[in-house]
């Protein structure tokens, strides 16, 4: 189990710190849970699922990167098909506050890059800010997202954005989290493979900026993150800061990267390019390489 985790645990009920303690200690563990545990640790706490999704915001939180605040906020989104998905805020000395990652950012990016298509709800431990609130209204469950904050009644997306401004509004069909396939081809090895495929699943409706990017650790673990685009642009969530939610939410170290590819669209009216050297370099990364793809 990863030390992060070790604070937290001790602070939930006996119950639940005995029934998710082996699933923390999974070697695959990836700061998720099927819905099969989630079935199982409700059976086994005698909590519904919402219960649940509160009790575990501790170990949700235990996943920040925060070197700047010092202040851990975790979010749990549930899917369509069922699983939780941890996220975590994550900040970065040396970059700018602009890279920084909020905790429903995260949890969104670690469902969406892990195959989920819909998100029912998120659960949070502090309550969204606008920018957290507009960011997710570029889901393709928009206002009608359930959201749960402790101590609040249950709500909607809507009702914390009201008279919302987002990709309905300026007539795009595809949202974040629909299946697209950008139809990008690029020549290299594995990690400008898996770079490639996560700039082809990138939503930037607004630009056809379409990037992605592969992260390699020293642990010789690969990790891609795809470009989410927001309909008030700043909002927006670049490649990177996608690939390092996986893997923080893999229990690995943003200091530890080795390598990184970008692919990202030639000739695109936005690059990046610059801001993702700038902070890989904050990050202790200075291999970097930029691939310009051709249409299928």
């Amino acid at each position: 189990m990863h030390t992060r985790f070790n604070h937290a645990l001790a602070s939930l009920p006996d119950n639940l710190r005995s029934a998710v303690t082996p699933l923390l200690s999974a070697a695959d563990f990836r700061a998720s849970f099927s819905a099969e545990q989630i079935s199982t640790l409700c059976t086994k706490t005698q909590m519904d699922q919402q219960q649940l999704a509160f009790a575990l915001l501790p170990l949700a939180a235990a996943c920040a990167w925060t070197p700047l605040s010092k202040f851990n906020v975790g979010a749990i989104a549930r899917g369509a098909s069922g699983r939780f998905w941890f996220g975590a805020n994550m900040e970065f000395s040396g970059a700018t506050m602009q890279q920084t990652v909020h905790a429903e950012q995260s949890a969104v990016t670690h469902a969406w890059m892990s195959g989920e298509t819909v998100l029912l709800d998120i659960t949070v431990n502090y309550t969204p800010c606008g920018h957290c609130r507009q960011f997710m209204n570029e889901l393709n469950s928009g206002i009608t997202l359930g959201i749960h904050l402790p101590g609040r009644q249950p709500a909607t997306l809507g009702s914390y954005l009201p008279d919302a401004f987002g990709p309905r509004d300026l007539n795009i069909t595809s949202l974040l989290m629909d299946p697209v396939d950008h139809h990008m081809q690029v020549q290299g090895d594995a990690l400008a493979q898996l770079a490639l495929r996560a700039a082809n699943r990138s939503h930037a409706p607004y630009t056809e900026a379409w990037s992605g990017i592969a992260l390699e650790t020293a642990s010789g673990r690969q990790f891609s993150g795809s470009y989410a685009e927001n309909a008030a642009f700043n909002p927006s969530l670049p490649p990177l800061q996608a690939a390092l939610i996986m893997l923080n939410m893999a229990g690995e170290s943003p200091l530890e990267i080795n390598r990184a590819v970008l692919v990202e669209k030639d000739a695109a009216v936005l690059c990046q390019q610059q801001a993702t050297a700038a902070t890989l370099a904050a990050l202790g990364c200075n291999n970097l390489s930029v691939i310009h793809p051709h249409d299928d």
